[in-house]
């Protein structure tokens, strides 16, 4: 049994009956409601990557870095971001300034998703060749206590949160999922597979371990 925020995973050799894991549970209630406290109580200290408000001058996250954020009037009827060096958010004229910060916010998630999904493409592009691991789909979603998932037909789902860490762990678990098409475990195997795409890849998955709850707190 493993507990994540808002979510408890049981795993049990095939042939368990429901009843067996419904009762199992049961007697387990008082350390999950326990666990899950200690969990929330630990996501709630953690600081946000986010700024306070989405105003000239704020820092974005974004993979692994902070980068100003500039705000611009245009002509345009929806607000336009662009990435070089900094953030550029432009926003039209007409636009009551008291909306400007949650529509930026806005803008920017849509702009970080569709980045994700090209990145994640470019990976697996980069890898899939290697070991024949090629998915049948790869989607981008918005997920509170996942860093991606590969289904029984190859789909690959990756959390677009992934877009604020580090290039190289975003690259780690793009390849675990990959991984996954081929071991559906985590054995020895499944690890040897991983290493061999990625020699690295425990520092990676570290570093997850160790920041992933600021990332998943969002934008």
């Amino acid at each position: 049994m493993t507990v994540a925020p808002g979510k408890v995973q049981v795993v049990a050799p095939s042939g368990i009956s429901e009843r067996t894991l419904h009762r199992f549970v049961e007697q387990k209630q008082q350390w999950v409601v326990q666990a899950l406290n200690r969990l929330e109580a630990r996501v709630q200290q953690v600081e946000s990557l986010a700024p306070e408000f989405y105003i000239d001058g704020a820092e974005i996250p974004y993979q692994g870095e902070r980068y100003r954020l500039n705000v611009m009037p245009t002509r345009l009827k929806r607000i336009k971001i662009e990435f070089s060096d900094r953030f550029i958010a432009h926003v039209p004229e007409a636009m009551p300034s008291g909306d400007h910060s949650e529509a930026i916010r806005g803008a920017l998630i849509r702009w970080m998703k569709l980045d994700a999904k090209l990145k994640t493409e470019q990976y697996v592009e980069k890898h899939a060749h290697k070991h024949l691991l090629s998915p049948r789909s790869i989607s981008i979603r918005s997920q509170k206590s996942r860093w991606g998932s590969c289904g029984i037909h190859n789909d690959i789902h990756l959390n677009w949160l992934l877009i604020l860490a580090p290039p190289e762990v975003f690259e780690y678990v793009v390849v675990h999922e990959l991984c996954h098409i081929k071991v559906r475990n985590h054995s020895s195997q499944f690890w040897a597979l991983v290493a061999d795409h990625l020699p690295d890849y425990r520092q990676r998955r570290n570093w997850l371990k160790e920041q992933g709850s600021r990332l998943m707190k969002g934008l």
